[in-house]
């Protein structure tokens, strides 16, 4: 798995993966009690998500400027509107 990009079939991480077929990645969840989501480093350099609650489920694949972007907004507030 060295790319964020792939289709079904491709021996690629592609979205919508079960995250049961991306072996030998370290899950990192982001609340302590365990809930919310997962992310893994992909050997690519990608970052695979997964819902905790379901840890064979689907996984969406993101480059690393998807993520950075995503906390970076995160940081900045700009997803504030979605929790009032």
């Amino acid at each position: 798995m060295t790319t964020s990009q792939g289709a079904a079939g491709s021996g690629q991480p592609y979205n919508g993966i079960p995250a049961r077929e991306l072996d030998g990645l370290r899950w990192q969840p982001t609340m302590p009690d365990g809930t919310g989501v997962e992310l893994a480093r992909l050997a690519g350099g990608g970052i695979a998500v997964r819902n905790a609650s379901d840890p064979d489920g689907p996984a969406l694949i993101y480059t690393k400027a998807e993520i950075e972007a995503l906390i970076g907004g995160a940081a900045d507030g700009d997803f504030d509107g979605l929790l009032a």
